[in-house]
């Protein structure tokens, strides 16, 4: 009961995922990502441990096709999940089980995979990946965003949304963007408004990662002509 755009941006090699789902709490189990390792989404009947282990056969150097076969190979119940990885040399794959629940499926894009299950019909696919490359020159995560958003307006799964996340990695060891909403009753909204007030705020948090001498956000924002709107 999930829709998922996954993404790499060809110029930068950032990899991200946003997707919402039905369920509570999508963000801890379906998007996984490592820097210089890759992507990877479990969806449907998610397993969490199958995205620590696709993340370490990444880190083996594994291409996202091996990496998808290993998983079903070592998987009983691979029947009923959805995977769909993308490496750090831009390699994609994906696999949607005989046992998901209509309408389930994947695209498969240059740099993306759209992926869901328990959808509306397999236009809520076509409306994600529009969202996504309607404007290849914005930064990731706003792509991302955007191919969410249409995924919902295109009527999402059957009975809605519940949670949404939104995950970006860049080369460093650390998220540049990792956005939950656990619980809400439009959640995609909700992460839209999140991320809007979160997005001036990126760069600060990237760099206070390896420079604690910066000063407090409100401060740097003002600095910039910028502030927080928590509303």
């Amino acid at each position: 009961m999930t829709f998922t755009i996954m993404g790499r941006c060809a110029e930068t090699g950032r990899l991200g995922i946003a997707t919402a789902t039905r369920s509570l709490a999508v963000g801890v189990r379906v998007p996984h990502i490592a820097a210089r390792s890759g992507a990877v989404a479990i969806m449907a009947i998610a397993e969490e441990r199958l995205g620590h282990r696709a993340l370490q056969l990444l880190a083996q150097g594994n291409k996202a096709p091996a990496v998808v076969a290993a998983l079903v190979a070592g998987d009983p119940n691979a029947e009923y999940r959805q995977l769909g990885v993308i490496d750090d040399d831009g390699f994609l794959a994906a696999r949607t089980g005989e046992r998901n629940r209509d309408f389930a499926g994947h695209h498969i894009g240059k740099h993306h995979i759209a992926l869901g299950n328990v959808l509306v019909g397999e236009h809520v696919l076509d409306a994600i990946e529009g969202g996504f490359t309607a404007d290849p020159g914005r930064p990731l995560e706003d792509r991302l965003m955007a191919a969410l958003e249409a995924g919902r307006d295109a009527g999402g799964q059957h009975g809605g949304q519940r949670s949404a996340a939104l995950l970006v990695y860049g080369a460093k060891d650390f998220a540049e963007v990792n956005l939950r909403v656990d619980l809400h009753p439009e959640p995609v909204g909700e992460l839209r408004r999140i991320f809007d007030a979160y997005k001036p705020a990126i760069p600060y948090y990237n760099l206070r990662q390896v420079d604690p001498t910066v000063p407090p956000l409100d401060d740097w924002l003002a600095k910039r002509g910028q502030a927080i709107d928590a509303g």
